[in-house]
């Protein structure tokens, strides 16, 4: 009787937070379209036309990028294909698409989830969290060099160069501090994790926060080897996004053509966007603002920003929709992954503590 009351989180996926933060979008949205002219957009994309394809091509390098770093974080003895990460990553990102606010909470853990029948469900979420955990490495030292180009490049307005300058101030701090802790193997997560702990904090943190760590540096110490082509798989994914942005202006912009440093610029401010704003769908909005803004700073109009942004929207679209479609050919529901993935979490718990509760009893 109690397990649909334990399921029924899975329904959160339009809170009241996400449906305010998709209403702001949109109308964030239509603002800006206006602004641009709509006239002048439709043109822009009348001339990408076939172009697409192409743009589809490229945003297909980033799903391969990441799903082979996926396989080379899984350890013996278990393996993961590649076919069956590019799948699972593909739904994974349709559902933190489309649902709002809750979709990174629900498509990180869907992932896994979708392929316990290839892999063991905690070997295939610890080989997730390791690969975002680099990722997220490489996301920090790719926008910290975006924002150096943008500074040394270009003169910005005050208010912009400020907050160039302060994001680089936090980002320098974070590679710092993480480096320290990895190579001095600091319990700083379960550390904070027991601090919260005595204010409130629920206990079965601490717990995941010592099995992160454990699996951090546990992986570090058996499978050196694999850092480095991992990083260089994750700097493809900013490459093909750099490649992708390069490709579109072309089409769209031939009055004032692109150079490598300018789509580098474009996509390191598009990563801000995509972490900042990712509990609003398709980052709704937000998207044309800061790309738009920000193409004026490069000697671009509005237009051609805001119609970059709207590109991305129907890449984004198209990845989702193919998404969707191997999630149906599967017979499941985005309510269906959404509990499973709810159970998944529940249930690496409980293999986590089963796990230590038997090392504890064999010492």
């Amino acid at each position: 009787m109690t397990e649909p009351s334990r399921r029924t989180p899975s329904k959160k996926g339009l809170t009241p937070l996400g449906v305010i933060g998709f209403i702001v979008g949109l109308a964030l949205f239509a603002y800006f379209v206006r602004k641009a002219g709509v006239g002048q957009i439709l043109e822009g994309i009348r001339r990408l036309g076939a172009g697409f394809v192409l743009v589809i091509a490229v945003s297909a390098m980033r799903q391969i990028a990441r799903s082979i770093a996926w396989t080379l974080c899984m350890e013996p003895p278990y393996r993961l294909r590649f076919r069956d990460a590019f799948r699972a990553r593909v739904m994974g990102d349709a559902i933190g698409n489309i649902l709002p606010f809750a979709g990174f909470l629900v498509s990180e853990p869907a992932k896994p989830a979708l392929i316990r029948d290839r892999v063991p469900l905690i070997a295939g979420f610890s080989a997730l969290a390791i690969e975002n955990i680099f990722y997220a490495l490489s996301v920090a030292l790719f926008v910290f060099s975006g924002m150096v180009a943008l500074l040394l490049s270009f003169t910005l307005p005050k208010g912009l160069r400020l907050v160039s300058i302060i994001t680089l101030a936090v980002i320098a701090v974070v590679i710092a501090s993480g480096a320290v802790l990895i190579a001095k193997r600091l319990r700083f997560i379960s550390g904070s994790a027991k601090f919260l702990h005595r204010r409130g904090l629920n206990e079965k943190w601490i717990e995941k926060a010592g099995s992160l760590e454990d699996r951090i540096y546990g992986f570090y110490q058996r499978n050196s080897a694999r850092f480095l082509p991992i990083i260089l798989l994750e700097f493809c994914f900013h490459l093909a996004g750099v490649t992708e942005i390069y490709v579109t202006l072309s089409f769209i912009s031939p009055d004032q053509p692109p150079t490598f440093l300018t789509a580098f610029i474009l996509e390191s401010v598009n990563r801000v966007i995509t972490v900042a704003f990712k509990f609003i769908p398709l980052r709704m909005g937000v998207d044309e603002a800061g790309t738009g803004r920000v193409s004026k700073v490069l000697q671009f109009t509005m237009t051609t920003g805001v119609t970059l942004a709207i590109v991305r929207k129907a890449r984004d679209v198209f990845w989702s929709a193919t998404g969707m479609i191997l999630l149906l050919q599967r017979g499941l529901s985005l309510r269906t992954v959404a509990r499973d993935a709810e159970a998944a979490l529940a249930e690496e718990a409980k293999l986590r503590v089963s796990s230590e509760l038997s090392a504890g009893e064999s010492s």
